[in-house]
């Protein structure tokens, strides 16, 4: 799938969707972009820099949810100039479709509206790549009718991403069946490793994670064949202004990734 700006396609590796879980600052941004791009060039895997404008599914009234739309919007603009590479966002309602579309490379549906008829049509109509993440309610094969949408809507461009299934109330887990299931539709499948170990619906109102375990998920996706790797990270996850518990520590991004590569040639090896 042709992607502005995305560079090493032609490489054996997997496509890596990473960055801040939201736009904070743009000093912060620029800083994780810069550390990303460099180890994504070092080892050759093709890479989109990933940053939400706004946070509008949160628990309290009191978390933290953008700096503003426009102003974040613009700073994944300059990520994109500044670093020559793809940019991904997730919007929340169909009228913020060709808002975003005229800053960003591949609009993202969010998982909890992956259903959602008017913004699956309104995002297709940009013409943009098109990031489907399947719900946490939804069977991998029920995927099959939000790419119908998208595609019938006269754009080919879909993705999908793969981010857990709720077990009980307050946790994930994550059905690597469903990632074959998914890319029988013909669409790249993508794996949301952080989002994955999330721990929903605490009672503090604030969602727990189990870091711990990202690169177990990671190297159990990569496998079983997934297309890609979608990877929250920060330079303090303690600090972070959403999604702290679940994600990476920038630090730890580059040897992973390696880590990632040596399963992946491994398997290509013995095809």
């Amino acid at each position: 799938m042709e992607i502005a700006k995305l560079k090493h396609t032609g490489s054996s590796a997997f496509l890596l969707m990473a960055g801040p879980c939201a736009i904070e600052s743009e000093e912060l941004a620029m800083q994780i972009a810069e550390r990303i791009t460099g180890i994504s060039d070092r080892l050759k895997i093709p890479y989109i820099f990933k940053g939400s404008y706004r946070k509008a599914n949160r628990s309290r009234l009191d978390s933290f949810s953008g700096i503003g739309d426009e102003k974040a919007l613009k700073i994944l603009r300059k990520v994109s100039e500044q670093f020559d590479v793809p940019v991904v966002t997730d919007f929340h309602t169909a009228a913020e479709a060709a808002m975003a579309a005229e800053y960003v490379d591949v609009l993202q549906v969010p998982a909890f509206l992956c259903r959602q008829t008017d913004m699956l049509v309104a995002a297709a109509e940009t013409g943009k790549v098109v990031n489907i993440k399947k719900g946490q309610f939804l069977s991998p094969a029920s995927m099959k009718f939000a790419v119908d949408k998208v595609r019938e809507s006269g754009n080919n461009r879909v993705m999908l991403t793969e981010r857990g299934t709720m077990l009980g109330y307050q946790d994930l887990v994550v059905d690597y069946r469903g990632i074959p299931e998914m890319q029988a539709t013909g669409c790249p499948v993508i794996l949301d490793i952080t989002h994955s170990l999330q721990q929903p619906n605490q009672s503090s109102g604030v969602t727990g994670g189990k870091p711990q375990l990202i690169e177990t998920i990671a190297r159990a996706g990569i496998a079983v064949g997934a297309d890609g790797i979608f990877i929250e990270t920060h330079p303090d996850p303690a600090s972070a202004k959403s999604d702290g518990a679940n994600m990476l520590h920038l630090d730890l991004l580059g040897r992973l990734l390696e880590r990632l590569l040596e399963i992946r040639n491994s398997i290509l090896t013995f095809r």
